[in-house]
């Protein structure tokens, strides 16, 4: 295994295990934890659980997708962020400034 590998199978066991310790099944630790993807995901889905004790699988599901759906935002706002860069560089090109020289124009 990879060094990240054996990060993600360790965040994986600890939500997996904070999810029997609430008393329920350890598949639907496994199932949030291919859902969520990246160890960080997983860790804050750990976090959440720990320190909330849901009461229902449903209360477990909804923050997951929450989380889901920041990284999802996330992840638009940089793409989002990184195409103004790339308009705002032809832009200036165009107008014969150097990229470089972006302040000064």
């Amino acid at each position: 295994m990879t060094s990240s590998q054996i990060i993600w199978a360790q965040a994986r066991d600890r939500l997996v295990q904070a999810t029997v310790t609430l008393g329920y099944p350890s598949e639907l630790g496994e199932l949030m934890a291919r859902q969520l993807k990246s160890p960080k995901a997983m860790d804050r889905m750990t976090s959440y659980i720990l320190s909330v004790h849901p009461d229902t699988e449903e209360m477990l599901v909804d923050e997951m997708l929450a989380i889901c759906d920041d990284i999802n935002a996330w992840r638009e706002k940089k793409r989002s962020q990184e195409a103004q860069a790339n308009y705002n560089a032809t832009l200036f090109y165009r107008r014969g400034v150097p990229a470089d020289d972006e302040d000064d124009a």
